[in-house]
């Protein structure tokens, strides 16, 4: 199929595949609504800080500070998205990254607490309704799938103080890290300072508190490590 073909040249990957069950019409309403997202795509880029090859942008879309944002080549914007990326690294896209609707992605909470940023690796994919809080940075690496519903935050509220209002005893930031070719599961909560390592899967509705070593699959409230993958473990947790 010549649409395929396209497909697998932008992505600049020649194993790219296509199932041959959709009809004509099925293609025919994909492929205008890709060519009204590039159309919504030519307007928008102007205002970001770069953008390499094809840029594609559903309906209500908005980007706040589009100075601070870099997209690579073939980047997907879904509709009903809400980015700021207003923070001190910025938002970095790199190529061939999808990003479905409905999803938010901030750097910066308070006001007068500016963020650090967020950046997001090659070939990269994030299904809808996630929430991505760059406060303390967020780095995902390349060939990551990120299920819907997943939450991450790098920013939480300080509480030890009894006598103080939580809100006035200010936050603590860290880093969310997640290495290249993990596969995150639908509603994921990954909390701040934890790093991910490579290959690794997490389950569905997991919440994630501590370091995962690479090439684990871990699951649970708290989650907690349940195989290396190819290999079952009797018990183990996230350390």
């Amino acid at each position: 199929m010549i649409l395929a073909k396209i497909i697998a040249k932008l992505k600049g990957d020649p194993a790219y595949e296509w199932e041959s069950r959709y009809s004509f019409r099925d293609v025919a309403v994909m492929a205008l609504g890709r060519m009204m997202q590039l159309l919504r795509g030519l307007w928008k880029r102007p205002f970001f800080k770069s953008t390499h090859g094809l840029l594609f942008v559903g309906h209500n879309v908005v980007v706040k500070h589009a100075y601070l944002f870099s997209a690579g080549k073939n980047l997907i914007l879904e509709d009903n998205i809400y980015i700021n990326a207003l923070s001190d690294k910025g938002i970095v896209v790199k190529n061939n990254v999808s990003i479905a609707r409905n999803c938010i992605l901030i750097c910066t909470g308070v006001i007068a607490q500016k963020g650090t940023g967020i950046i997001i690796g090659n070939n990269t994919g994030i299904n809808c309704n996630g929430y991505l809080a760059g406060q303390g940075g967020i780095e995902i690496g390349d060939n990551v799938i990120i299920g819907p519903g997943v939450k991450i935050f790098s920013e939480n509220h300080n509480y030890d103080d009894i006598d103080i209002a939580i809100k006035h005893q200010g936050v603590s930031r860290k880093p969310v890290i997640i290495k290249n070719g993990c596969w995150i599961g639908a509603g994921v909560t990954i909390l701040a300072g934890v790093t991910i390592g490579e290959g690794c899967v997490v389950a569905a509705g997991s919440v994630v508190t501590k370091p995962v070593p690479a090439n684990m699959v871990v699951g649970g409230i708290p989650a907690r490590i349940i195989k290396s993958r190819g290999t079952f473990l009797t018990h183990g947790m996230a350390s």
